[in-house]
């Protein structure tokens, strides 16, 4: 066992002080029971991930689907709600990256489309020892995230309201982060955009995907743009966990920096994206 993409700032470890603008409703603690006890019988088979989860996991993993399922009541942030279904699509899907994450090795990692705080804080709860910084543009759901990272009691995990494009194009954020993490955000030729500026060189995007064939339109043309932001090539990961099915990883190593011109403004990777 392991030791235990604007708006204003908000954060876990304060650096401007975080305003407020969403209540967390009552929690069904029957819905992260129900998680809890299906994502213990999915890692029974995944000693690999099991035995790398540091004490008191399964118990923030629980208590973070109480908030996630109440939360969500309110405010749209998944449409997958069956407690068994969440620690399925949610939480086995986030923690399936660890063993390429802990082959990296990174000391600092950004998410960026955090919505509802997937992948990143069940990689934060599994690897307390790495900073964490979320990103998403909605300032409700940024909200929502900073009252989660503070209920789980989260110290290397900041939220950040803002765009992709803003936070790469100078600053604190560019070329910082060995890792950036990405969930169902945006196809590959835009995400490398958004991503690669994060990067330093060395760094790695990991990014979430369903079935990808090497010769998938979507590959090739993440390729292209990957070559243009200082980019490598492109490696698709079969993370080999069966109750995911087709699902893939995709990882996009930094080989050298970013031009200045990139990215471009914000919405703009988007509207024409590269490759």
């Amino acid at each position: 066992m392991r030791k235990p993409a604007c708006q204003p700032l908000v954060t876990g470890k304060t650096e401007t002080p975080p305003e407020r603008h969403f209540s967390l409703p009552s929690v069904d603690h029957r819905e992260g029971a129900r998680a809890r006890h299906a994502l213990e019988e999915l890692l029974a088979n995944l000693p690999a991930i099991a035995e790398t989860l540091p004490p008191g996991f399964m118990h923030a993993a629980e208590r973070f689907v109480e908030l996630l399922l109440a939360a969500n009541r309110r405010v749209n942030l998944t449409r997958v709600t069956a407690p068994a279904e969440v620690a399925r699509l949610h939480l086995l899907d986030s923690l399936a990256a660890l063993p390429e994450i802990d082959r990296m090795a990174p000391a600092e990692a950004i998410d960026l489309g955090s919505g509802g705080g997937l992948p990143a804080l069940p990689l934060a709860m599994a690897r307390p020892e790495m900073r964490w910084t979320m990103v998403d543009t909605v300032g409700k759901k940024a909200a929502i995230l900073a009252e989660f990272v503070q209920a789980l009691s989260l110290s290397n995990v900041t939220v950040i309201a803002d765009r992709a494009e803003t936070l790469g194009s100078g600053g604190a954020h560019r070329e910082r982060y060995r890792l950036v993490t990405a969930r169902a955000c945006a196809a590959l030729p835009v995400l490398a955009e958004l991503a690669l500026p994060l990067l330093a060189v060395g760094g790695s995007l990991l990014a979430w995907k369903g079935p990808l064939a090497e010769t998938d339109g979507e590959t090739r043309r993440g390729q292209a743009a990957s070559a243009q932001l200082g980019g490598g090539q492109l490696k698709i990961v079969d993370p080999e966990v069966a109750a995911l099915g087709g699902h893939r990883f995709v990882i996009v190593p930094k080989e050298r920096p970013t031009e200045a011109r990139f990215p471009r403004r914000p919405g703009e990777p988007g509207r024409r994206p590269l490759g």
